[in-house]
C-alpha cells in the first residue's frame, strides 16, 4: 500500500521525466535543422560548380566549332556577361576568363565565382579551369 505522500513524489518524477525527456528531443531537433543547414549551403556549392563546369563547356564548344582560339571580342564579352548573370545560368559574382597559350594552339578558360552564403573569406573564392586545344 502507498501512503499519499509517496504518490505525490511519483507524480513529481513523472513530470520531471517528461520535461527531460522534452529537453532531449527539443535538442535533437535543433541538430538535425543544423545539420539540413549544412546539406542544403553544400547542395547550393555543388550546383554552383555544375554550372560552372557547363559554361567553361559551352566556351569550349565555340572555340572547338571555331577552330581556333582567337574569337572574335564580343563573342568573348557575351560569353563572360552570361558567366557573371546567375539568372540566366551563371554563377553568383561570376568571371569568365578565356586566355589563349603562346603558341595560339590552346586556351585556359578559367570560371571564378563566390558562393552567395560566403562569408568573405579569401578561400571562398572557387574556381573552375579548363583547356581547350581545338
Amino acid at each position: 500500500m502507498t501512503t499519499p505522500s509517496s504518490q505525490r513524489m511519483a507524480r513529481g518524477y513523472s513530470l520531471l521525466e517528461l520535461l527531460v525527456a522534452v529537453l532531449i528531443i527539443s535538442f535533437g531537433l535543433l541538430s538535425m535543422m543544423a545539420l539540413q543547414t549544412q546539406v542544403l549551403k553544400a547542395s547550393i556549392g555543388s550546383e554552383d560548380g555544375q554550372r560552372a563546369a557547363l559554361l567553361a563547356s559551352d566556351m569550349a564548344a565555340t572555340i572547338v566549332n571555331a577552330g581556333t582560339v582567337n574569337l572574335p571580342q564580343s563573342v568573348i564579352d557575351n560569353w563572360a556577361a552570361k558567366v557573371a548573370d546567375p539568372t540566366i545560368g551563371g554563377v553568383p559574382n561570376g568571371v569568365g576568363i578565356v586566355t589563349p597559350n603562346a603558341a595560339g594552339n590552346g586556351a585556359r578558360i578559367t570560371v571564378t565565382w563566390v558562393p552567395v552564403q560566403s562569408s568573405g573569406a579569401a578561400n571562398d573564392t572557387h574556381t573552375y579551369v579548363t583547356d581547350v586545344f581545338p
